[in-house]
């Protein structure tokens, strides 16, 4: 079983910055993936990024592409999503999820593990 608590969550004028972090405990592997995706009010949950754990590789949804970092400290276990340049249509709570699989996946189904969420809240 893995747990993941995200943090770092808030209420940020539009134009601001925000970083989220997620740690990361139990039965966590190396040789996975990580993501973070986000629901706004109304809507259904959406891919924000991904990344794989040993190797670092990256990828974002184009809405974010350019504005926002995951990166992630191995020696932590702690995943971080950098949010710049923020915008109204940002706003939702964030997740971040963990994978069994090596690959970058987009789709909520392959990640099996799941925080609670952090809501973030960018005003105009």
């Amino acid at each position: 079983q893995v747990l993941l608590v995200e943090s770092g969550g808030g209420l940020v004028q539009a134009g601001g910055s925000l970083r989220l972090s997620c740690a990361a405990s139990g039965r966590t592997g190396s040789n996975y993936a990580a993501g973070w995706f986000r629901q706004a009010p109304g809507k259904e949950r959406e891919f924000v990024a991904a990344i794989t754990w040993s190797e670092g590789r990256t990828y974002y949804a184009d809405s974010v592409k350019a504005r926002f970092t995951i990166s992630r400290d191995n020696a932590k276990s702690t995943l971080y999503l950098q949010m710049n340049s923020l915008k109204p249509e940002d706003t939702g709570i964030y997740y971040c999820a963990m994978s069994t699989s090596r690959y970058l996946l987009t789709s909520q189904g392959g990640y099996p593990y799941w925080g609670q969420g952090t809501q973030v809240t960018v005003s105009s």
